[in-house]
């Protein structure tokens, strides 16, 4: 087995992931891991843009009160805070580094999505923010001679011991290695995948959560699942998202009867929270309809201001600019996590995690649109922060690890797909007791047939259990997680978090007395 060492090791390549190995670049070597090539994940797709009160009718505190009232009573205040007020200046820094955000004559050109009061999301070439945002930063990367990318190269645990992270162990497919590190930050994204239809890359498989799971951190909110409304209605995986911020510029939701039915479920109709319209549309389909969003009479021109999106319908015989086009809602966004205060820091010593892998309670019960890439920049800088305050490694050795977990992974096995079926049947959109039982114990016999040696398979149903649980524990509906046997919020539930770490079952906590 190969051996590493460096000061700083960061796992993903989205944009958290980018964003915090450029910013620990200025306290020491940097070795980035990521499991495919560097412009895969989440953070590439990304289409609707990045939040941020930088217009002239916004400020923090109203960006605040859309977060706070979007996360359904779950939300960290102090994080949030730490969000919509940096928010403005880590923006401003991105553009000075070359990010080319969208700009009109008079300013920023800001759009509007679901559940902001006002236009605040900024956008790089139309629909394609993430994509320019990861490409600008990697430019920036592979010309620091600080920071080392390590390509098509999976982490497949942490090397960790008496709950204090040494690094990790990873493989290529030719070579398994080990890497000490004075700090491992995880910015591996979600877990979209363990559900069979999503927006996620197809990398999104739950990995970085179950390795800190393995390690001893804290994972929370788990049940919180964020469920897109409107992907293209076309067989794929992963599914293709038709941005939030068509509707911000005037898309509307109809059904094959022609009627704009989110009047009847909302009073802000079609830009209502992303987990009241996924409702909808599943109700309309699950009555017998299908259900299509109508982009032809939007503010602008369709083939211009959603320029990706455009093309992508085009290929698969649908015009926007003449065409409704066909949508149903797919799992695409992960609001727990490992437990982290607001540096990134988890309950194991040296472990940090970053982006959606993170649960610092910025998002609560139900993310508000286009906070997720301002979090990955916002919280990376902190990160960076803390990680470098850290004395190095004591010991001159690694613990003793198992070799047996840096194999070849299958990550198309009968097995998963029987996974992703059973999640997205029983811990979907809506859920209840009877099915959430009959998950578990589907996966604790597909666990008995599933090899040790496939990672991918084993991380899947780790963290599927850990949802599954925790959502069998939240006796209520909330934001973004949804039982037809608890229809309504319960005041009791309001201010406690669901949380497990191995070797313990699913507990509540009063946010108040999570200490880290």
């Amino acid at each position: 087995m190969k051996q590493l060492a460096t000061d700083f090791v960061v796992v993903g390549s989205g944009l958290a992931g980018l964003q915090t190995a450029w910013q620990l670049a200025q306290y020491g070597e940097v070795l980035l891991f990521t499991g495919a090539e560097e412009e895969a994940g989440n953070s590439f797709r990304a289409q609707g843009g990045i939040a941020a009160a930088v217009g002239k009718e916004d400020s923090p505190d109203l960006h605040r009160e859309d977060t706070l009232r979007t996360g359904a009573g779950m939300c960290n205040e102090h994080a949030v805070d730490v969000l919509v007020k940096e928010g403005p200046h880590v923006v401003e820094g991105l553009y000075k580094l070359g990010i080319p955000f969208d700009r009109t004559e008079t300013g920023w050109a800001l759009g509007r999505e679901g559940s902001h009061s006002v236009s605040r999301i900024l956008h790089a070439s139309g629909d394609a923010t993430g994509a320019v945002m990861v490409q600008t930063l990697l430019e920036h990367i592979r010309k620091h001679s600080r920071i080392q990318i390590l390509a098509h190269t999976r982490v497949t645990d942490l090397v960790a011991e008496e709950g204090e992270c040494y690094g990790v162990l990873a493989t290529n497919g030719q070579e398994d290695m080990v890497c000490s590190a004075r700090a491992v930050v995880l910015a591996t994204g979600g877990c979209g995948q363990v559900f069979r239809y999503t927006t996620n890359d197809p990398m999104i498989t739950g990995d970085g959560l179950a390795m800190a799971y393995r390690a001893g951190a804290v994972l929370r909110d788990m049940e919180f699942i964020q469920f897109h409304p409107t992907a293209l209605a076309v067989e794929q995986n992963p599914m293709f998202l038709i941005s939030e911020a068509v509707r911000g510029e005037g898309g509307i939701l109809i059904n094959d009867d022609g009627e704009a039915f989110m009047e009847r479920y909302h009073d802000w109709k079609d830009l209502a929270p992303r987990d009241v319209v996924a409702r909808a549309i599943y109700q309309e389909m699950q009555e017998g309809r299908k259900v299509f969003l109508d982009g032809r009479r939007l503010q602008c021109t369709f083939s211009e201001r959603f320029p990706t999106i455009y093309a992508h319908c085009l290929a698969n015989g649908i015009d926007p600019e003449r065409d409704p086009i066909p949508v149903t809602p797919v799992a695409h966004f992960l609001m727990g996590g490992i437990q982290t205060d607001t540096f990134g820091r988890s309950t194991v010593h040296r472990l940090f995690a970053v982006g959606e892998v993170a649960c610092t309670g910025v998002h609560g019960a139900n993310r508000l649109a286009s906070n997720s890439l301002l979090e990955g920049v916002v919280f990376a800088r902190r990160v960076a922060e803390a990680a470098q305050s850290l004395s190095p490694q004591k010991h001159s050795s690694l613990p003793t690890v198992d070799l047996n977990r840096c194999k070849r992974e299958q990550n198309q096995s009968l097995e998963v797909c029987t996974i992703r079926q059973l999640m997205w049947e029983y811990a979907g959109i809506i859920r209840d007791r009877d099915g959430l039982m009959y998950a578990l114990d589907a996966l604790k016999a597909i666990g008995k047939d599933l090899s040790k040696r496939d990672c991918i398979g084993q991380n899947m149903i780790t963290v599927s259990q850990i949802i599954l649980e925790s959502a069998l524990y939240r006796r209520e509906s909330r934001g973004g997680h949804y039982r037809r046997d608890y229809p309504i919020e319960r005041k009791i539930w309001g201010n406690r978090r669901t949380w497990v770490r191995r070797g313990e079952p699913v507990e509540s906590v009063a946010f108040e007395k999570i200490s880290m």
